[in-house]
């Protein structure tokens, strides 16, 4: 890469970290070390493409404050788990909102792909569902309780069930994308073509709405956040595919760090989500208002946490860098 091509690519990056260190913007401890890592990458490929450079000079200067912050950063308030949840992380996800839009939208083809199939071969909801979930269902829906899955075990035992086996979907989805992403990629497509044809099963039975109102109480969250897992193993499949300036073990160590970060932020909605289906699932009975103002909630508050918060984060720190630097 030309030394002017590589200058034009980072300015930004160095200025905003430039302007970190001379002011006394706020900023974590963990954001700080990223960026560090990030500058003292810059200046490895600086060190060997162009050793005897200013931006060599430049950025070996520029890590060398930064050295110099990062010991003299006073150690982690007690806040930490809140702080990660309500700067770091938003703060971090903002880049990879793209990757979340990969992933929503494969997980969205791939969902009317299983709707389509289900409709055009009978048989195809029995191989994705299985016999045994689609006769004990339809038995369901003759006794009058087509919900009646729901009920079979205890408040407790099922929302630790759900929320184990909904991590552990999510800690696959994540770490399939070391396999350049393909294996994220597979995780999302069965997935959504089992929620497509499910939801089908229930359309062709004439229970679409019936389902709808109950399934989406825990499922609007539960399938949001597995499609963020879905973004987590994006990113960390294209850090092996797409390293940039970095070399690739680097670039991978930060798409992994990024990953893991991702993927610990999804963990309480899983709780919510187990919670949901464990306890508030089962009771069939409520009013469609109350059924809808959860979906709704649920919809709006995973809308907010990973595609709005992020943005506003982001143009709070870029308003923040423009007074600081006037």
């Amino acid at each position: 890469m030309r030394e002017a091509t590589f200058i034009k690519r980072n300015k930004d990056k160095w200025t905003r970290f430039e302007n970190v260190l001379m002011t006394d913007m706020a900023i974590s401890p963990a954001e700080l070390g990223d960026l560090y890592i990030e500058v003292t990458d810059h200046l490895s490929y600086a060190q060997t493409f162009y050793p005897n450079s200013n931006t060599h000079l430049y950025l070996n200067q520029l890590a060398a404050k930064a050295h110099q912050k990062i010991y003299k950063t006073k150690k982690e308030s007690k806040g930490r788990f809140v702080n990660f949840y309500l700067h770091e992380f938003p703060a971090m996800f903002y880049k990879y909102l793209p990757q979340l839009g990969a992933s929503f939208l494969i997980f969205l083809i791939f969902s009317l792909i299983g709707a389509y199939s289900a409709a055009t071969d009978g048989a195809f909801v029995r191989s994705i569902l299985g016999d045994g979930y689609v006769n004990m269902t339809l038995e369901n829906i003759e006794q009058g309780d087509p919900m009646a899955v729901y009920k079979q075990m205890n408040e407790v035992d099922m929302f630790l069930g759900i929320t184990i086996n909904n991590i552990r979907v999510a800690l696959l989805a994540f770490s399939a994308g070391i396999l350049l992403g393909i294996g994220t990629f597979f995780i999302l497509m069965q997935n959504a073509i089992m929620l497509g044809s499910f939801q089908y099963f229930f359309y062709d039975q004439g229970l679409l709405w019936e389902s709808a109102r109950t399934i989406w109480i825990h499922g609007t969250i539960e399938i949001a956040v597995i499609i963020v897992a879905g973004a987590a193993g994006i990113v960390l499949g294209n850090s092996i595919l797409f390293p940039k300036t970095y070399t690739r073990l680097a670039s991978f160590q930060r798409g992994a760090k990024d990953g893991l970060k991702i993927l610990i932020s999804t963990i309480p909605f899983f709780i919510l989500a187990g919670f949901l289906e464990g306890f508030i699932t089962r009771i069939t009975h409520f009013p469609d208002l109350f059924n809808l103002s959860i979906i709704l909630g649920s919809m709006a508050l995973i809308c907010y946490y990973y595609i709005l918060y992020p943005i506003r984060i982001h143009n709070q720190s870029i308003h923040d860098s423009t007074v600081h630097s006037i």
